[in-house]
């Protein structure tokens, strides 16, 4: 968005509040300033989060727009009373980061006109917030459940001061918060939190999928004060703000309201969850009154990738998707009494994302929605796959398994037969991201030599996703399949023929020539491997014979392919795992046990994200140009 576009709402509006938390009704004059900044605020969101919906980007609303009530109260008492509060708007549902940042801007952090480009490539305003990026955000947040042990610390770290912590009824149901919950009571920690209880989270309602679930009995079996009220009454939300100030030690507000109240189409869905969609948005705003508002939603060009990459088809599939569309296929062929005997598919709130929204339309005898709590889920599935002959099914974003290592390691320590989809890994299409980046999936396989078998595999497109989950699914052990968030081409031999197509088999643990070179070899994978692919027919049409492997499987040894790239002059691997820990970082010392010494160089994740979609790509120095430099370079 050019700076040069006014931002439609004047939030120079935004008026000033005193508060003083000893006095727990307010006047007339504070309820409808109060009303007012929330208004204004809710109004803001909307459109600038719908930016992001107008250019593909995504952007959670909302929760945003949800918590505005209190965070207008606490922003009125935090410069009210400087000296009493810790003045951060810590939040445990990451995703809400439109409140970080119209916060920044009525701080005068950043200009309005700025949060036009959220989300966007190169604007330092990702789908999280991330401490030291983006100029007045005071704390970065990931993966729910993280921030209230955190903020424990900072309280600690604080004597004679207030810290709040801003919740959410998905936040509540990690096990993390659990921990925080004993510590904060235990420790006698002055951290308060307003937990927004919608009963809404990405894949449905916590009291249909959580049947017994109650965050109020729940915190106060932990032994905290709990208060509960309606979040939208701005008195009743006030008092008990000024309650929790007023009584020292751990205490939760629960905010009782319907998910996006007041967003005709929206309130009380789940769909609220992420971004507004620009005609429901278009339609809020003029409602409000704010013409000029839509207009410019309504002329937001949506950007696209122009680059026509060689060696793949323009046909894509979504792999993330097909895992379920494959797994469907697979159950099918199973008769329902086995089934139900011998496989359980554990959801946990991502089925949508994941692909397990078609096994449970399919086959809901064996699929049961878990909530958030990985860890768990996890191991239920493992559990279930402890006995020969059974097959316990989980899934997650790749970026949450990191939480799951110890886990696995239990997992593979009982021998549990263990099938596991990991999406959104890597880099591709992550506006979320570096909190949101599935970039250390080698920790999967953390067992000993002599371990419990642990399969680590990464299909190159939507038909060997199909041909690799038909292929291991029945196999025992442990398996990691990932697929990436956005969709990816069709990989094409040298015949222009689909190479996974019609007659392809999936072979655990054997690697695919893509195309022969005798100059060296780029190996990779992923959402790396069609632009990695670009690069070396590029090569070739230049005269440098460069070869390609796809590595399906990534942390097993393909002996012959190994000797094959290690006897010519050099090998690049190419992938958007993190450059620490991903397959570069293996590879070599594959090579060098062997005796084989090409050149080598590995073209990783290395940097914090960049923002955008397809452009971490780019950012990170894995588009095909980058590629073709690094191969000349080694070539001399």
């Amino acid at each position: 968005m050019s700076a040069a576009t006014a931002f439609p709402i004047d939030l120079s509006a935004y008026k000033k509040v005193s508060l003083d938390p000893s006095v727990p009704k307010l006047t007339d004059e504070q309820r409808a300033a109060l009303k007012a900044n929330i208004q204004l605020s809710r109004d803001a969101l909307v459109f600038f989060t719908a930016t992001g919906a107008a250019r593909g980007v995504g952007g959670h609303t909302g929760g945003p727009f949800d918590t505005v009530p209190e965070v207008m109260i606490l922003d009125a008492l935090f410069k009210s009373h400087p000296d009493n509060f810790v003045p951060t708007f810590f939040d445990e549902a990451g995703h809400r980061v439109g409140t970080q940042y119209l916060m920044s801007v009525l701080d005068g952090h950043m200009p309005a006109e700025h949060l036009m480009n959220y989300r966007a490539a190169g604007s330092k305003l990702p789908g999280h917030p991330e401490l030291g990026l983006t100029p007045g955000v005071k704390f970065s947040s990931g993966r729910l459940g993280h921030m209230w042990p955190y903020v424990n610390g900072v309280a600690m770290a604080n004597p004679g001061k207030t810290v709040f912590c801003l919740g959410s009824d998905g936040s509540q149901q990690e096990g993390n918060d659990a921990e925080a919950a004993r510590l904060a009571v235990a420790q006698h920690i002055n951290v308060k939190l307003i937990i927004d209880d919608n009963d809404v989270t990405i894949a449905g309602n916590p009291s249909k999928y959580l049947g017994g679930y109650s965050v109020k009995q729940t915190l106060e079996g932990h032994g905290l004060k709990v208060l509960e009220c309606d979040g939208e009454d701005i008195d009743a939300l006030y008092a008990c703000i000024c309650e929790s100030i007023n009584t020292p030690g751990p205490i939760a507000i629960i905010a009782k309201r319907p998910m996006c109240p007041g967003i005709e189409g929206l309130e009380g869905s789940n769909h609220g969850h992420d971004v507004i969609s620009v005609p429901a948005a278009i339609t809020y705003l003029e409602a409000k009154g704010h013409q000029a508002a839509s207009d410019i939603l309504k002329n937001i060009p949506k950007p696209s990738n122009d680059y026509e990459y060689l060696g793949s088809s323009d046909k894509m599939g979504s792999n993330r998707n097909v895992f379920g569309e494959a797994m469907v296929e697979v159950l099918g062929s199973m008769s329902e009494a086995d089934r139900k005997n011998n496989v359980l598919v554990v959801d946990s709130d991502l089925e949508g994302s994941c692909g397990l929204a078609q096994i449970r339309n399919a086959h809901p005898e064996v699929f049961i929605s878990g909530g958030i709590q990985e860890r768990g889920n996890l191991s239920a599935a493992a559990g279930f796959g402890m006995e020969k002959g059974k097959q316990g099914v989980f899934a997650t974003f790749s970026a949450f398994l990191e939480m799951c290592i110890s886990e696995i390691t239990m997992a593979r320590l009982n021998y549990s037969n263990l099938l596991c989809h990991f999406s959104h890994a890597g880099i591709d299409d992550m506006a979320d991201n570096t909190c949101h980046f599935g970039m250390n999936n080698m920790f999967a396989d953390n067992g000993l030599d002599d371990g419990y078998p642990t399969n680590i595999y990464f299909p190159a497109d939507a038909n060997q996703m199909r041909a690799c989950v038909k292929s291991v699914f029945h196999d025992p052990g442990l398996r990691f399949i990932f697929s990436t968030r956005s969709k990816v081409p069709m990989i094409l031999d040298a015949d222009g023929k689909e190479m996974f197509g019609d007659g392809y088999t999936f072979t655990a643990g054997k690697d695919d020539v893509v195309r022969e070179g005798s100059a060296g070899y780029v190996v990779a994978f992923g959402a790396a491997l069609y632009r990695a692919l670009d690069a070396v027919d590029r090569l070739r049409a230049e005269g440098i014979d460069v070869g390609l492997i796809n590595k399906g499987t990534l942390n097993v040894v393909d002996e012959d392919t190994l000797k094959k790239i290690g006897s010519t002059p050099m090998v690049v691997v190419v992938e958007d795992f993190n450059r620490r820990t991903g397959l570069g970082s293996r590879m070599g010392t594959w090579l060098l046990e062997r005796g084989l010494a090409p050149k080598f160089a590995s073209l990783a994740t290395h940097e914090e994200g960049g923002g955008g979609l397809w452009e971490q790509f780019p950012h990170q120095g894995l588009d095909p140009a980058s590629i073709m430099k690094k191969v000349k370079e080694l070539k001399g």
